[in-house]
């Protein structure tokens, strides 16, 4: 028991110098980022603001509730002690150390995430360090990841969540062990309890274990524990909302009614400014008028599609390094994993259309698909030195680019809670 839970640790927490150097950075950059905006606004949590304050995040709402429970069945419970953890630091009011506790929370949270895909970069994938230190330090700056580093939202646990479980699962399949019982388990109520829709990567892992449509008893083995997964979640999941699951067949068609019927928008710039854009490269932000249908008006912010060119050309070239990271290696299990999650997401908001026009805030649920499928291109081209930095001037480029265009976005949102949130 105790080397297991001493490896847990190792996975979740740095284990080497260098991933110690990994964590401290991110934890001061975004901490310093996080501070500022907490003790100096109040964009972070407003009693008054439920909801939509800054690109549709639903700060107020989720701390005090954990929000809906037909997508996010079990985030009560995991927000309960988050907002009793910070109401603790601050003395049980709801002020700026509240709020900075709040941003702290997610600042640890968010260098974790970026932590397990460098992790996974280097003891999975096994590329050298500074090819590891280029592809996180790139996918550090992706907009979700500097967004979410001081938001309290169920995306930002979620991301660590799914990260985390997608290290582990490698390193198992990497092994050609079996993912326990307990693990899938305490994954799917986790995972699935932050955001429903999110269980199914869960299982992913375990159709690529060693040996499972061979074998009648490793077959029937992974029936039980995910029939486990299953029933533990569900069981979770009903007691939430005291057995009354007519209720959620109700309330999930509400919500996809009103996330899914918007028209204002080319589908296909949706797709390609929100779904896989705006949560890698800030597009032009819209201010809105808000209320929260007591009296209170207020300004959000929201994302416009792009409008140039370079931002479009800017995504395609990632999208053409992701897809050809994922052909060249289109026989690696590991590679599959990661893009049957991906594709269940691309099902969900670009086919369904559930949440496409604000589809910027999902990138959590996806975007670490882009610095692992990066990484094993760079694994494909080992033995290809003009290839591989053929690749690092490419990445090079986009870099400085996501950089600059980042930077500048945000010193807009800077002016807009400068103006609005003080």
């Amino acid at each position: 028991m105790k080397s297991k839970f001493i490896s847990f640790f190792k996975l979740i927490f740095p284990s080497s110098a260098i991933e110690g150097v990994v964590f401290i950075f991110f934890i001061i950059c975004y901490g310093i980022l996080g501070s500022y905006i907490a003790l100096n606004y109040r964009v972070i949590f407003d009693n008054r603001i439920p909801w939509d304050a800054y690109f549709s995040f639903d700060n107020r709402s989720i701390v005090m509730t954990g929000g809906s429970f037909e997508r996010h069945p079990l985030s009560y419970y995991f927000f309960n002690w988050v907002r009793e953890l910070a109401l603790l630091i601050s003395g049980g009011k709801m002020d700026a150390t509240f709020r900075l506790a709040l941003a702290w929370f997610s600042n640890i949270i968010i260098s974790l995430s970026i932590l397990q895909v460098f992790k996974y970069l280097k003891n999975v994938i096994k590329l050298p360090p500074a090819i590891n230190l280029l592809i996180v330090a790139f996918y550090s700056i992706f907009s979700t990841n500097i967004i979410l580093s001081f938001t309290p939202e169920n995306f930002t646990y979620t991301l660590f969540l799914l990260t985390l479980f997608q290290h582990y699962s490698a390193i198992k399949l990497k092994k050609e062990e079996k993912i326990s019982t307990m693990a899938l388990a305490l994954a799917g109520i986790s995972v699935g309890g932050l955001t429903v829709t999110n269980i199914v990567k869960v299982f992913i892992p375990v159709l690529f274990e060693k040996n499972l449509f061979r074998s009648w008893k490793k077959f029937g083995n992974a029936v039980f524990r995910t029939l486990f997964t299953l029933a533990c979640f569900v069981f979770f999941y009903l007691n939430r909302i005291d057995f009354k699951y007519q209720n959620i067949a109700e309330r999930t068609e509400k919500q996809y009614e009103k996330f899914s019927n918007v028209t204002s928008t080319p589908t296909w710039d949706m797709i390609s400014s929100y779904f896989f854009g705006g949560n890698i490269l800030f597009s032009n932000f819209i201010v809105r008028d808000r209320h929260n249908m007591n009296g209170f008006e207020y300004k959000g912010l929201v994302m416009d599609v792009y409008s140039s060119w370079i931002p479009y050309v800017f995504i395609s070239i990632l999208l053409i390094l992701v897809l050809w990271g994922y052909f060249r290696n289109f026989s690696t299990q590991l590679v599959q994993i990661i893009m049957i999650s991906f594709f269940v997401d691309i099902i969900i908001h670009c086919v369904m259309r559930f949440g496409l026009h604000t589809s910027y805030i999902y990138g959590a649920h996806f975007i670490f698909a882009y610095p692992l499928l990066l990484g094993w291109l760079y694994y494909s081209y080992r033995s290809f030195p003009k290839m591989l930095s053929f690749l690092t001037a490419i990445l090079g480029v986009l870099f400085i680019y996501l950089a600059v265009n980042n930077f500048i976005r945000m010193t807009e949102f800077f002016h807009f809670i400068n103006q609005y949130y003080q």
